[in-house]
């Protein structure tokens, strides 16, 4: 299929790259255990007022609504306030640079991705260490490179960050989109890629959107009317699917799908196949689930033709061979499959199983002419290589034990490439023959790590209600389970999003310092298919607490650490998983970490795009049974006064317009209106930045020093040797 690359992917080579040396750091042990001097903090006093909401005739008080106004001078000074007292506490922690320092030299090396062919350039992006942003490159056919793209020039502090790029289909325009302040809506800027001169005025407004070229002419993109209020956190819930064509305004740009009431939907996507011959549009009104529509594109007059008329599965396409349709579905499949349909007749009674529904979970991908089937072995990746007909080729033989992404291309492509790693081994990219199946090394990482000195590990441990769940570990060698150890418990259980091994430079620091870090796969999660994710949604999300509990009490009993010197930590859905666990076991862990979460599960649904997540959460308005379960767990409703909570600190930014910082805010308030303990309640609000993607690297160290620095404070580190 075409290539459309997103920069997220760049991304995570950011956040799996480097590591210090293991001489580099030595880890805190019982000879630098003192007591931590116990730093005064006298937090800003934070407004009540009266504001009741009527769920079901009972009422709930919502005193710190004014903080939901993103816009406010009073939330402004608010903020300012909380980050002075949060920030005076973190400088004076003794080791806090010198954390920051081992990040900055562990994050120091050159990163390169995979290349990839557009038209007659070959292109590439690369860090040559910390730079804010990856630079995107371009190679002629006589090997000479040079700077095509660099996103460290958008803005002078590095918060504007290149989101996607998307080439015509001969290569000769490029549009991409950008992200200003960590912001979901972009701007999407077209260029000639010989001049690199810009060709129109760019569009604006647009969110969460693909950009899928027809041909050289135009392309296809998708955003919602720009909202009434602020545009933080107002709420938007049509997504309208647009086509632009080049030299028209933009004002002009038809409505392609998504403009009437029988249309709207939350979430509407498009592709076009590599042959230019169909349009594809998924229509969502939640996170899982969507219809699938398909045009003609030979015919312009033609009309879209439904596939999926529903939302009961998850279906998507995977390419096309003339009018045969490959389609990857989990329709009737839980763990997905792959089937061939003739365009002419697409809907379901006509589809043929290809590659048939299995006990693992599968992902695929298309290149050089073939398919490729991962699947998820106890969240460990396999993979197999198929031809069109659904003949199996070949398995694949990977480097080791732990994740892959890639074998991806077009039909012409003779050469793919893929990447592995796991929490122990720095990404490496490989090239792969799809003729043969050979593999090589094409970039080794630059890291500074040696993977012999540590440990990852996968156990299974028991669930409170009965249920298996699996936990990678990762540690140094020699480590001894006394439980003394630093622990890290990270977690997200959501989304059908599945955490598979994976290095990041961060976690190297951890690791280091002599560190444990832990991830359980929770239910909510992807990892075993749909009934795993089933089973920690709605009525059942409590079992994704339970399933976090139960890992921390498991690295407690096997000796790996204690109460003491635990941490969880998670964002976004995983910042619900830890409000949810410290409100609930407050005695459980040392320190808590929740991360730009979703804190409010009464209002969550009234923000920017938040409705969306009601097949995971259900909503306060669905029923007075689901209203009651929300209710009994929302961490913002669940702060109890004269309960001493863990040493926390919340983490959220300013820009957040995916999971709005009113979430962060009123529970900060909640907690230090009420907590009777001695751990500080603080938060860390990053100015100019988002939910995550695009954050400067300069913002990241100075984050995550921030978090370790709190976290070994608080369980009684006094220095580092």
């Amino acid at each position: 299929m075409k290539h459309v690359l997103s920069i997220l992917t760049i991304s995570l080579l950011a956040a799996c790259g480097g590591a210090p040396g293991t001489d580099s750091v030595t880890g805190p042990d019982s000879t630098t255990m003192t007591e931590t001097k116990k730093l005064t903090i006298n937090y800003p006093q934070t407004a009540k007022t009266e504001v009741v909401d009527s769920y079901f005739e009972q009422k709930i008080a919502d005193p710190y609504r004014w903080l939901e106004d993103d816009r406010s001078s009073e939330t402004e000074a608010w903020v300012k306030a909380q980050n002075n007292v949060t920030f005076n506490y973190l400088e004076q922690i003794p080791y806090r640079e010198q954390i920051k320092q081992k990040l900055a030299a562990s994050w120091n090396y050159e990163k390169v991705s995979a290349p990839f062919k557009e038209g007659k350039y070959s292109y590439f992006y690369k860090n040559d260490g910390l730079q804010n942003q990856y630079v995107l490159y371009r190679q002629s056919e006589d090997g000479s490179s040079e700077v095509f793209l660099d996103p460290n020039t958008f803005s002078e502090d590095g918060t504007t960050s290149l989101a996607e790029v998307s080439f015509s289909k001969d290569g000769s325009k490029l549009a991409y989109s950008i992200s200003e302040g960590g912001s979901d809506w972009r701007k999407i800027i077209v260029i000639d890629v010989e001049t690199k001169q810009q060709l129109e005025t760019e569009l604006v407004d647009v969110k969460f959107s693909g950009i899928s070229w027809l041909g050289n002419e135009g392309f296809y993109y998708s955003s919602y009317d720009k909202p009434d209020g602020s545009e933080l956190s107002a709420k938007t819930d049509q997504h309208k699917l647009y086509y632009h064509k080049l030299g028209t305004a933009q004002k002009d740009d038809p409505v392609v799908f998504g403009g009437t009431d029988a249309e709207k939907h939350r979430y509407v996507g498009a592709s076009v196949t590599e042959d230019d011959r169909y349009l594809l549009i998924s229509a969502a009104v939640s996170t899982s689930g969507n219809k699938l529509f398909l045009k003609d594109l030979t015919k312009p007059a033609s009309a879209l033709v439904t596939i999926l008329d529903h939302t009961d599965s998850d279906t998507d396409l995977l390419d096309n061979d003339g009018s045969k349709l490959y389609l990857v579905t989990n329709l009737n499949a839980p763990n997905k499959k792959v089937v061939t349909v003739d365009a002419a007749k697409p809907q379901p009674e006509h589809w043929v199983d290809l590659i048939p529904h299995t006990d693992n979970v599968l992902s695929a991908s298309t290149g050089a002419g073939y398919i490729f089937a991962e699947y998820m072995v106890d969240a460990i990746a396999k993979v197999q290589q198929y031809d069109y007909s659904g003949k199996l080729v070949r398995d694949i033989s990977l480097p080791g034990v732990g994740s892959v992404g890639g074998f991806s291309g077009k039909k012409a492509d003779d050469t793919l490439y893929y990447t592995f790693t796991n929490y122990t081994t720095a990404q490496t990219i490989y090239s792969f023959a799809p003729a043969s199946g050979s593999s090589e090394v094409y970039s080794k990482s630059g890291a500074d790590f040696n993977s012999d000195n540590y440990v990852s590990e996968q156990v299974f441990y028991t669930s409170k209600d009965g249920t298996k769940v699996p936990m990678i570990i990762s540690y140094k060698k020699g480590l001894k389970r006394d439980g003394t150890n630093p622990t890290m418990l990270y977690g997200y259980g959501g989304f059908n999003v599945s955490l598979t091994p994976g290095f990041s430079i961060p976690n190297a620091v951890w690791l280091d310092m002599g560190g444990v870090y832990a991830v359980p796969n929770l239910r909510g999660g992807g990892e075993y298919g749909k009934a795993w994710h089933s089973a920690g949604t709605q009525l059942q999300k409590q079992n994704v607490f339970d399933d976090f509990i139960a890992a921390a009490e498991y690295l407690q009993q096997e000796g790996y650490t204690s109460k003491d010197k635990l941490a969880i930590r998670g964002g976004s859905n995983g910042g619900l998983l830890v409000g949810a666990v410290m409100t609930q076991k407050p005695e459980l862990v040392k320190v808590a970490l929740p991360a730009v979460g979703v804190l409010d599960m009464l209002r969550y649904h009234t923000f920017t795009a938040g409705a969306g997540w009601a097949y995971d959460y259900g909503t306060s308005e669905q029923s007075k049974e689901m209203f009651d379960y929300l209710l009994g767990y929302s961490p913002v409703h669940n702060v109890k006064a004269g309960v001493a909570h863990p040493a926390t600190m919340v983490t959220t930014a300013d820009h957040d317009d995916r999971v709005v910082p009113a979430h962060s805010f009123k529970f900060v308030a909640e907690l230090q209106a009420k907590d009777a303990g001695a751990n500080p309640q603080l938060i860390r609000i990053e100015t100019n930045a988002g939910h995550g993607a695009g954050t400067p690297v300069s913002k990241q160290i100075e984050q995550m020093a921030d978090i370790f620095s709190f976290t070994l404070y608080n369980m009684g580190y006094q220095q580092l040797p």
